[in-house]
């Protein structure tokens, strides 16, 4: 039978069992969770007391509020420090701290089409699925592309597509790490694409949320950044760098933004974001975890999941199972498993192929006993 809320209240013995059987279950799941981006190696105890308090980041990170319990300024320390890593100026750069990859991607592609009006919007079927739902609640034409066997994007059909459609502007969704293989689309090869067929107003905009916080910390990333031609970028938070909720960071480039804002006098702020109210303590959990680590510590942390990644590898191919992986990837792509398997590790299927993703709290025991879970 479902259990749900009744009209009394509950006792408390009755609401802290409930919660015990919750917590336990997360907890035994943890411990094999190797399918999805989220790290579950941190500790935000420091943070913790914010949770007592009714903060709000209501609106523009960088315009004052009326709302003075906010972390507004911790906000933009964020925001800068991830314009460095994304290489845009900090002073050239504007962005907010997201609910997660969903909402960076719709605010980046919502720009574009303030933009241009009337581009078509391009982006591959290797995309992640929130792409197809936000040009359409975006009302915007547009196009999938078909994807190389790798999980880069087609850019022949793109070139192909674009021709085709060349009198109009072009809007495209690129993928710094896909979702599925991990593939990073040429950014620069795009660009001379656009410049090949002479298009004059077009919009680039990176769905970076997992490599976005692995290539600036390698010492031979893939292009990625604004210097590399992107316009905007959503990026994670709770997947590399790890959170106990979800939330991201957008960021674009300031004259873009300020088509799109008004004043709103009763809260005393910019309406630039999508949402109103939104997370003062994600921005926090962000903050703590940089200013925690620094370039070295997130270098470490990188280095230790790549290695990881290499070594699934190579236990999977030792026991006879294909395993390949990109470069600066910690996607590890391999056949499907056992459905038994499949539900163990709580990994994610797309036809015949599935994935282990390694996260800093993947360890190599984890992955010895995951190989020999589908070599039985």
């Amino acid at each position: 039978m479902t259990e749900t809320l009744g009209t009394n209240p509950l006792r408390q013995a009755e609401i802290q069992g409930r919660l015990d059987g919750l917590l336990q279950e997360v907890q035994e799941a943890g411990k094999r969770q190797v399918g999805y981006p989220t790290n579950q190696d941190f500790d935000y105890s420091a943070v913790l007391p914010f949770l007592e308090h009714s903060l709000n980041n209501v609106r523009d990170p960088f315009h004052a509020s009326n709302y003075w319990s906010n972390t507004h300024a911790f906000e933009r320390e964020v925001i800068n420090r991830f314009a460095g890593l994304l290489r845009i100026d900090p002073a050239e750069a504007w962005g907010y701290v997201t609910s997660g990859g969903t909402e960076g991607n719709m605010y980046g592609l919502y720009l574009a089409r303030e933009l241009f009006p009337n581009a078509m919007f391009y982006f591959s079927e290797e995309t992640h699925y929130s792409v197809l739902k936000n040009v359409r609640v975006l009302n915007a034409r547009h196009i999938m592309i078909r994807r190389q066997d790798n999980g880069e994007i087609d850019y022949d059909d793109l070139r192909d597509m674009i021709r085709v459609n060349r009198g109009l502007p072009a809007v495209i969704m690129v993928n710094v790490g896909t979702t599925m293989r991990g593939a990073v689309d040429n950014i620069p090869r795009i660009r001379e694409i656009l410049t090949d067929l002479a298009i004059t107003s077009s919009y680039i905009h990176a769905d970076a949320a997992l490599s976005g916080t692995i290539l600036p910390f390698v010492d031979d990333p893939q292009p990625y950044g604004f210097d590399a031609g992107i316009d905007s970028v959503s990026v994670s938070g709770h997947k590399m760098i790890g959170a106990p909720l979800p939330c991201g960071v957008v960021l674009t480039k300031r004259p873009y933004v300020e088509r799109v804002g008004r004043a709103i006098e009763y809260v005393g702020v910019e309406d630039t974001t999508l949402s109103g109210s939104r997370s003062a303590f994600a921005p926090l959990l962000l903050w703590h975890a940089m200013a925690r680590l620094g370039d070295a510590g997130f270098r470490r942390l990188v280095a230790g999941a790549l290695e990881t990644a290499e070594y699934a590898v190579g236990q999977f191919n030792e026991r006879g199972i294909p395993a390949w992986r990109h470069r600066n990837s910690v996607t590890v792509v391999f056949p499907r498993p056992a459905p038994e398997v499949f539900r163990k590790w709580q990994m994610a299927p797309e036809a015949e192929i599935t994935h282990i993703i390694t996260m800093p709290h993947v360890t190599h025991e984890m992955v010895d006993e995951l190989v020999d879970d589908c070599a039985s």
